[in-house]
C-alpha cells in the first residue's frame, strides 16, 4: 500500500533527527497523538525538544539552534498560532543571510484545519510569510510533494514555511495538472482547495463545463510557467486562485503575478473576510466543490 502524508512527515522526522542528528521543536510533540501520528515516538535523547507554552519566545529558541546549524524542525499546531511564532523568525532567521551574510535555516511545519476551532487558530496563514523577504513557502498535499520539499530545504540555506493541513495526511495520492484545449475555464488551487478543486471539477464536467486543473505546490517564490500561461491564455474566461487563507494575501498576489502576464482575468477564492467562530453556524471555512462550481459558473455565465 502507498505510503501516506502522515507516514512520510513520520519517516522524515525521523531521518532528520537520528541520521542527521537534529531537533525537533514544539508544543506537546510527545502528548497524545504525536501531532496526528505525524512524528516518531522518539524523546528529548533523540532530538525531539518540547518547547514552552509561550508561543511569542518559542521561535527565538528555534532561531538559535539554527544559527548553530542544526537545521531544526519547528512544529506549530495551528497555522493561526504564526501571528504569535512568527515574529523572531520573520525578523532575524529569514534575514540573518542577507544581512550579515550568515543563513539561518529553519523547516517551519505549520499545521492547518478548519471546524469549530475558533477565532485564533483556524485555516491557512501563509500569506504572513509571503510578503516579508527571505522565506520561502511550500504547500506540499502528498507525499511525492512533501519528500521534495524536505529535500529542496537540505540543499538550501533558507527558512522554508511549510504549510501543512490536517486533512491532507491520510492522502496517499499524487496530484496531475488537468489542461484541455480551450477549456471554459483554469483553477489554480493552493493547500486543501487542491482536493476540493477535483471535486468541483467533475461537478462542472457533468454539467457540461471544461475546466483545467494546474495545482501550485510554491507559493513563494511563485514561478508562472510558459504551460500553465498558455492554458490560461487558451481559456475562454479565465482562471481562478483558490486558496483556505484569505483572499487578500498570497492568492491575490499570485492572481495578479499571473494576469500581469497573461491576456486574461485570474479572480480569487478562499476564506471570507470575516472572524470564525466556535460553533459550525459561525465557522469559516475554506470554499467547498460546490461553492467552487457556483463561483466558477457565475463568472463563466456572467
Amino acid at each position: 500500500m502507498a505510503k501516506t502524508v502522515r507516514e512520510t512527515i513520520k519517516d522524515l522526522t525521523r531521518h532528520h533527527l537520528l541520521e542527521k542528528k537534529s531537533m525537533c521543536f514544539g508544543q506537546c510533540l510527545t502528548a497524545v497523538g504525536w501531532v496526528g501520528g505525524t512524528l516518531p515516538e522518539l524523546y528529548e535523547d533523540d532530538g525531539m525538544v518540547e518547547v514552552t507554552t509561550a508561543d511569542v519566545a518559542n521561535g527565538g529558541f528555534v532561531v538559535g539552534a539554527a544559527l548553530k546549524g542544526i537545521r531544526p524542525i519547528y512544529v506549530v499546531r495551528y497555522q493561526g498560532f504564526q501571528w504569535y511564532n512568527a515574529p523572531i523568525i520573520v525578523n532575524y532567521a529569514c534575514k540573518s543571510k542577507e544581512i550579515w551574510g550568515i543563513p539561518c535555516p529553519i523547516f517551519v511545519r505549520s499545521i492547518a484545519m478548519e471546524g469549530a476551532i475558533g477565532p485564533v487558530a483556524g485555516s491557512s496563514h501563509h500569506s504572513l510569510f509571503q510578503r516579508m523577504p527571505g522565506s520561502k513557502i511550500i504547500s506540499p498535499m502528498t507525499p511525492n510533494e512533501y519528500d521534495f520539499a524536505y529535500k529542496e530545504f537540505m540543499r538550501d540555506d533558507d527558512v522554508y514555511y511549510v504549510s501543512e493541513h490536517r486533512r491532507s495526511y491520510d492522502n496517499n495520492k499524487e496530484f496531475e495538472n488537468i489542461i484541455e484545449n480551450g477549456a471554459d475555464f483554469t483553477l489554480f488551487p493552493i493547500s486543501i482547495t487542491r482536493f476540493d478543486a477535483e471535486k468541483a471539477r467533475i461537478i462542472l464536467k457533468e454539467q457540461g463545463y471544461s475546466i483545467n486543473i494546474i495545482h501550485q505546490l510554491w507559493i513563494k517564490p511563485f514561478v508562472f510557467k510558459n504551460e500553465w500561461r498558455e492554458a490560461l491564455n487558451q481559456s475562454k474566461h479565465g482562471g481562478m486562485v483558490l486558496d483556505d487563507d484569505y483572499e487578500e494575501g498570497a492568492a491575490s498576489s499570485i492572481a495578479h503575478s499571473m494576469m500581469i502576464d497573461s491576456e486574461k482575468k485570474v479572480y480569487t477564492y478562499g476564506l471570507e473576510h470575516r472572524t470564525a467562530g466556535f460553533h459550525p453556524d459561525v465557522d469559516n471555512l475554506p470554499p467547498s466543490p460546490e461553492l467552487i462550481a457556483d463561483r466558477v459558473k457565475t463568472i463563466i455565465n456572467k
